[in-house]
């Protein structure tokens, strides 16, 4: 570890109707001993009769689904009170909790950035197109609204300072959150740099994404649109 002030990290994991992963991605966090902190985001499948009866973990739910944003902001909210940083996951089972271990070593000494996990892989032939295409063009209009230059915009295996991160004016609440976030760090003079992680992509099923392609293409093009139109017309 590079850092050596303000070093204790929390997991915070945004859940919706992920029954069949998301004890098994909780357990490995649990591993690395830090907090846990899991948002149930109004899951209507048995995702919380999967955790409930675990032990050492903070459990938060919203009573309808709000989106993955909301759930991560609730997370951060909680997380703040016990932790500096806060390592998001996704809970379908795509990420290895032990490479926060990778994303811890990537800050810098007395330096507060976002890290973000860069999937090694991603133009595998068991990465569904929806993943990889969806990667670049959100790296293209996250660097085209104002944002860092990376690799990996969408990420969702995270490092966020806090409480910075709760303080980052951002407007979405769903799956938007993750690169608006990037905009608004960069324009506020949060670095964002990137880390290389693993990701596993089952070919025979079994991992839920809640990625709709037209609708969140739609919802990604109107956040791009909004942020491009406050860097031409309100940003130097």
């Amino acid at each position: 570890m590079k850092i050596n002030n303000k070093n204790r990290f929390a997991f915070v994991i945004p859940v919706y109707n992920h029954t069949g992963t998301v004890a098994q991605v909780v357990q490995d966090a649990q591993a690395l001993g830090f907090p846990v902190f899991v948002i149930d985001d109004g899951s209507t499948d048995s995702t919380y009769n999967q955790i409930k009866e675990m032990t050492g973990i903070q459990i938060l739910r919203h009573e309808k689904n709000q989106g993955k944003g909301a759930a991560i902001l609730t997370g951060f909210a909680a997380a703040s009170a016990v932790a500096d940083w806060a390592i998001t996951i996704d809970a379908d089972g795509q990420h290895y909790p032990e490479d926060a271990q990778k994303l811890i070593e990537a800050i810098p000494l007395n330096k507060r950035p976002i890290v973000v996990g860069a999937r090694a892989g991603m133009d595998g032939k068991d990465v569904p197109w929806t993943s990889s295409f969806g990667r670049k063009f959100s790296n293209f209009w996250v660097r085209t609204s104002g944002g860092p230059k990376i690799s990996d915009s969408q990420s969702g295996f995270r490092i966020y300072p806090l409480p910075e991160a709760l303080n980052l004016k951002t407007k979405a609440r769903r799956f938007q959150f993750e690169v608006e976030i990037l905009v608004h760090a960069h324009r506020n003079g949060i670095t964002v740099t990137e880390a290389p992680i693993r990701v596993h992509y089952n070919p025979e099923g079994g991992r839920i994404s809640h990625f709709r392609p037209f609708i969140d293409f739609l919802r990604n093009s109107s956040t791009f649109t909004r942020l491009i139109f406050l860097r031409i017309f309100f940003l130097k």
